[in-house]
């Protein structure tokens, strides 16, 4: 067997028996492969083990840290460099090629992971791109951390990034992104998502503080126009009519409609919640 890259991948997974076998089929030329687990009841554990990789079970108290975080705080890896994937993210042998090299050549302690989405089993080439930071030297920062006090019921870091000292590089092949457990799945995910963006906003406090000063320039761009009414269809146009989501079909149209809701319905939480505070009511959990 060819010699493998030093790199830990780390797939926080809960129930995620569909997409783990065909993510964990592509892994076979990394050191380490880790599933860290919350408490799954379907085969997700017994896959795993299956394709050689080590389980660690993780049970999130409310209260910060999240499951990447935690993994890092608690398992320290045993290579210097860490990739973190969802079990919905299928990588290629391109993709591998670049991580090795960015891992002899040592230049960065990070790196940009751009994404190929699918959505209603259509490869989308258009509209609004996705990208994420998941690739990156575990000594080098932590995912950001956010005290939710219990208001999220969300146990992974999903819009929180790692903030990190030194140069962030750019893997260019991108990961195929393909859940496929349906709209059903997608829908009740963002219904979720759109809450914990909508709370996270409100625990911001006033821009220029530090913790809107932490965000990412596009976070920032993002929360200083949430609250406006034209914010939804704003997204709708850039993504649908500027960068093209109207070539991608059906698919495309149905994903820029959804995710103008989705702001949409952040816009909305944001404004109850506010209401529901002055009131002294709790948010609901």
């Amino acid at each position: 067997m060819p010699d493998q890259i030093p790199v830990t991948v780390v797939v926080p997974v809960k129930n995620e028996a569909r997409n783990l076998p065909r993510c964990l089929e592509r892994l076979t030329r990394f050191q380490t492969v880790v599933i860290v687990d919350s408490g799954s009841t379907d085969e997700t554990v017994e896959i795993a083990h299956t394709h050689g990789a080590e389980v660690v079970q993780f049970e999130w108290d409310g209260t910060f840290p999240k499951k990447r975080n935690w993994y890092l705080d608690n398992h320290t890896p045993d290579t210097k460099w860490v990739l973190f994937l969802d079990a919905d993210e299928f990588i290629s042998d391109a993709f591998c090629d670049e991580i090795e090299a960015v891992v002899t050549e040592d230049a960065h302690v990070g790196c940009w992971l751009t994404f190929h989405n699918w959505f209603m089993g259509r490869f989308l080439r258009h509209g609004d791109p996705f990208s994420k930071l998941a690739f990156f030297k575990h000594a080098a920062g932590r995912y950001e951390r956010i005290d939710e006090d219990r208001w999220s019921h969300l146990d992974m870091e999903v819009h929180e990034h790692p903030v990190l000292e030194g140069s962030i590089g750019t893997i260019e092949s991108p990961i195929d992104h393909d859940d496929r457990r349906g709209l059903d799945s997608y829908l009740a995910k963002h219904n979720d998502y759109s809450a914990w963006e909508a709370k996270r906003y409100l625990a911001l406090g006033p821009r220029g503080s530090a913790a809107w000063q932490a965000l990412t320039r596009r976070q920032r761009s993002k929360y200083a126009r949430i609250e406006k009414w034209w914010f939804p269809l704003a997204y709708f146009i850039l993504s649908y009519v500027v960068k093209r989501g109207f070539l991608d079909g059906r698919a495309g149209l149905a994903l820029a409609r959804l995710k103008m809701q989705y702001y949409g319905h952040i816009r909305l939480k944001i404004r109850e919640y506010r209401h529901q505070s002055s009131s002294s009511i709790s948010p609901p959990l």
